[in-house]
Formats: C-alpha cells, structure tokens, sequence
C-alpha cells in the first residue's frame, strides 16, 4: 500500500491500523490490530505494520528502552543544556570537513552565538552560571553542590535580587551559602579566595540570600573543621582524633554559642597538639581559620578548662 493511498484511507495514531479492511484477504479471517500490527486471527498472516515508531531514537547499552541519547537536562546551564552545538572540524561519522564547508560552519557557528540567549537577562544567568561552576570546580566540590548552587543562583534571578548587584558576588554566594546548608565546613576565606570579586560584596550577597530567601542554615559544628584544619598544619592522626572528641565535648558544653566554630576547632588542635608536644603555632591555625591569632589563644584558654582529651 502506497503512502497516498494510507493517508487517503486514514491513519489511527491510537493503535496503528492504516486500512480500513475488516477480513484476511488469505483466508477471510478476522482482522485483529495490537502493538502496532494489523494481523488474522485465523492463520496469522501480518496484514500491515505500524510504519511511525513513537520510541527511543537508540536504546541505550543497558537495553532500557525508556531512555533516549544526549545529555539530560541540567541546572548548571542557561539553557538546561538541551540546545544544539555545532561541530568543529570532523562531521558525526568522524571525517575531516573541507575548507569551505569549516567557514561555513564558523559563520553559522557565530550566529549560533548571538542567537543563544533572547534576552539580556538570559545572559546574564549564563555568565552567572559560569561563574558558580568555575568557584565550585575550584574549591573541588561534588557536583551535588554545583547542582544545587545554580538552582540557588536561579532563584536570586528570578526574586529580582541581582538587580543593581554584582552577579559574580552572587555567584560565590550561592556557593558559600550552599555548602553551609549542606554542612560542608567551608570558609568565606576560601570561597573568596577563588572569586572574581572582594570578600565584602561576597559577605553582602550572602546576607541578601539569607534574608530574602530565608535559608535554612544550620549552625556550624566545630567537630567538622578539625580534619581539615589537621591536615592543612600537618599533625597526625593520633591528635586529630584527640582533637575532634574535644570539640565534641566544647560542642555539648555549648562552648561554640556566639563563637566562630572555626576557632573553637583551631583551638583544640593547638590545645591536643600542645599537651602531646610540638604544636603548630597559633598564627598558622588561626589563617587556617580565618580568624586571628587572638581569637585561637581565647579560645584555647577556654577550651583548656573542660579538662583532659584522653
């Protein structure tokens, strides 16, 4: 049958049949339509076919046939990582291209470029989503938290609080302020030292995010810097775990109440470290921090009276 003659006698999309016959043109049998095949119930002959496939485009390696090919969609791009891209010098089955047919990719390609974002507002979530994922690369986090950084920088956008304020700012602040909800104990220090702005727009962006969005924050622990703040003054293990018992004691004892929990942590490594012998110096514990040297020896003298770390 003819493609004239199918769309001449009508086509059901629902279950595929494409003639209108009733019997087997072999036997007069009945005519029975499921799956996508029109066959005889009699002696099983396949009348007609389904001839449009509504399924995958491939099936995967797995052989699940409810997935497609291509990337998912993802926060951490404009667009949600769903447009086209345009090659370079070899085509899909991987053979150069000639001259002509490369400029003439590259004037499409720049087309491509403009044509990429409809808006002003558009581009700049794509360089603000550029810039997360550039801080969150560089202070080697899990894609976990690039993920849920974008859809926080998203949000800013789409509350208006980007108006008038520095996009890279909210960028790193989106970061800082993802990695305290998620309990990481990461420093303003750190997210500042990896962006593209001061730390004090950083620290204002945040408390913008904060206060207009109303993050759930939890309270940093003390427990969770000390095995950085080990590793960075280079002590053993043997005074890092002596240390993170002692910040869980300074924890119940509510020691960190309307404290910098980074300190606390720098004051029992330097107060295990000292009762063991050769401790690092209050003034490289305190920049592991970032806080002063002053506020390391405070601490210790306070740490020092909830007793031994046995």
């Amino acid at each position: 049958m003819s493609l004239r003659e199918i769309y001449q006698e009508g086509f059901d999309e629902t279950d595929g049949q494409t003639i209108t016959a009733d019997t087997c043109p072999e036997c007069s049998g009945e005519l029975i339509t499921a799956g996508g095949e029109t066959t005889c119930a009699d002696c099983g002959l396949i009348v007609e076919e389904y001839w449009i496939d509504h399924g995958p485009a491939h099936y995967t390696e797995e052989g699940d046939g409810r997935k497609r090919t291509g990337p998912p969609a993802t926060p951490t791009r404009h667009d949600r990582g769903i447009s086209s891209e345009i090659g370079w010098k070899r085509d899909s089955k991987g053979k150069a291209l000639s001259g002509r047919k490369r400029r003439q990719l590259g004037r499409l390609r720049v087309q491509h470029s403009r044509g990429r974002w409809q808006t002003k507002a558009e581009r700049n979530l794509a360089h603000g989503l550029s810039e997360v994922r550039r801080v969150v690369s560089a202070l080697e986090c899990s894609d976990t938290i690039r993920d849920n950084a974008c859809r926080l920088f998203r949000r800013a956008q789409a509350e208006g609080l980007l108006v008038g304020r520095s996009i890279e700012a909210f960028a790193a602040a989106s970061t800082y302020a993802v990695c305290r909800v998620s309990g990481l104990p990461t420093t303003m220090r750190e997210v500042a030292e990896h962006a593209s702005v001061h730390r004090d727009r950083i620290e204002n962006a945040y408390s913008v995010l904060n206060r207009e969005l109303g993050l759930a924050i939890p309270a940093p622990s003390p427990t969770g810097y000390v095995p950085r703040f080990a590793t960075s003054v280079g002590v053993g293990d043997e005074v890092r775990l002596a240390a993170e018992r002692l910040a869980k004691r300074a924890e119940e004892a509510c020691l960190h109440n309307g404290r910098n929990p980074a300190g606390i942590a720098a004051a029992c490594l330097y107060a295990v470290s000292r009762d063991m012998g050769d401790p690092p110096s209050q003034c490289d514990l305190a920049a592991c921090a970032d806080v002063s040297a002053m506020t390391v020896r405070n601490r210790w003298k306070e740490v020092r009276e909830l007793g031994s770390v046995s």
